[in-house]
C-alpha cells in the first residue's frame, strides 16, 4: 500500500511538477488480479482499484490490513464506495453477491467481512474503482444502478460547462457515515469542470477522471485560489485533493469524473466559492 502523508499549503507552492504528481497523482489502479491501495492521511482516505481476470479477488489482497489499519479485517472500522468502469463483474459482500455493469455504484457498510471480485468475461475484465473512508457505525449495503443515481444538470454550453451530476452515495439516496460519491458526465462541447471553483475547509475530495478519448488530457486545478497549480491527468487516473486546495479541471475533450468526499459533514453544497476574478 502507497502512503501519503499530509502537504500543506505553504510548502506546496515550492513543489515542482514531479513532487506535485508524487504528492497528489494516483495512477496504476488497475492491475491485473491484484488490489492497488493508496493511503491518504488527509481524512484518511483509502483509494483502490481491482481489475479481476482470471480470479475471484478479495479486497485485502496485498494489503497489510493489521499493520496499516490496525484492525482484524479491511472495513472492520470503514466503510467503502466502488463502481464499475470496466466490462460486466459481480461483487460479493459477506453473502450477498451484486452484478455491476459499466457505472453502476455499489456501497459497502462498515463491518462487512468479506468482500471479493470478478469479472463475468476475462476478456473484458471490470474494473472497480473504490474509495474508503473511516465509520463509526453500519448502515445498509446498496446496490446503485446508474439508472437509479439522482441527477442534477449544472452549466452551460456558452461556458463550456454543461454537465450532469449523478449523485450515488449522498444523503439524498442513502445514509453513509461520511462517505459521499458521486460520478459527473460532461457534455460533448463542455470542458470545464466544478464550476464556480471552490474550496471546501470541511471535508477532502478525491477525484478519477475517465472517459478521457485516447490522445487527450485534462489538467486538473490544484491548490489555494490565489496560488493555483495544476495536474496533467490521463485516463484512469486519480488525485487527491485537501481541503484547503480547489479541485477544477479543463480538458482537451469532454471526460467524466467520480468524486469521493469525506470529513465533517454531507452537505453537498457546503462550499466556499472563490470569485472567478480572484483566481490567480
Amino acid at each position: 500500500m502507497d502512503i501519503r502523508y499530509s502537504a500543506n499549503q505553504r510548502d506546496v507552492k515550492r513543489y515542482t511538477t514531479q513532487e506535485l504528481r508524487d504528492e497528489f497523482l494516483i495512477t496504476g489502479l488497475y492491475q491485473p488480479d491484484t488490489v492497488v491501495a493508496v493511503y491518504s492521511h488527509v481524512d484518511r482516505m483509502v483509494t483502490m482499484g481491482c481489475m479481476p481476470v482470471n480470479e475471484e479477488v478479495p479486497i485485502d489482497k496485498g494489503i497489510d490490513v493489521w499493520g496499516n489499519f490496525g484492525t482484524g479485517y479491511l472495513l472492520e472500522r470503514r466503510e467503502i464506495g466502488m463502481f464499475n468502469i470496466g466490462g460486466p463483474g459481480a461483487v460479493t459482500a459477506d453473502d450477498e453477491t451484486f452484478s455491476m455493469n459499466y457505472k453502476d455504484c455499489l456501497y459497502i457498510t462498515q463491518g462487512t467481512k468479506k468482500v471479493t471480485f470478478r469479472s463475468d468475461d476475462p476478456a473484458n475484465p471490470a474494473k472497480f474503482y473504490m474509495v474508503s473512508a473511516p465509520a463509526h457505525c453500519a448502515y445498509k449495503t446498496t446496490f446503485i444502478p446508474i439508472e437509479k443515481a439522482n441527477k442534477r444538470p449544472l452549466g452551460a454550453m456558452e461556458t463550456s460547462n454543461k454537465r450532469v451530476i449523478n449523485q450515488f452515495i449522498h444523503p439524498d439516496v442513502l445514509k453513509t457515515c461520511q462517505l459521499s460519491m458521486g460520478m459527473t458526465v460532461l457534455e460533448p462541447g463542455s470542458v470545464w469542470n466544478t464550476m464556480p471553483v471552490h474550496t471546501h475547509e470541511r471535508r477532502m475530495e478525491v477525484y478519477m477522471y475517465f472517459e478521457i478519448p485516447e490522445n487527450n488530457v485534462v489538467f486538473h486545478m490544484m491548490g489555494e485560489g490565489n496560488e493555483t497549480r495544476h495536474i496533467v491527468m490521463h485516463n484512469g487516473e486519480a488525485v487527491i485533493s485537501p481541503s484547503w486546495s480547489i479541485h477544477a479541471g479543463a480538458g482537451t475533450s469532454n471526460y467524466t469524473f467520480i468524486w469521493a468526499m469525506g470529513g465533517e459533514n454531507q452537505a453537498f453544497d457546503d462550499m466556499d466559492e472563490i470569485p472567478m476574478l480572484e483566481i490567480r
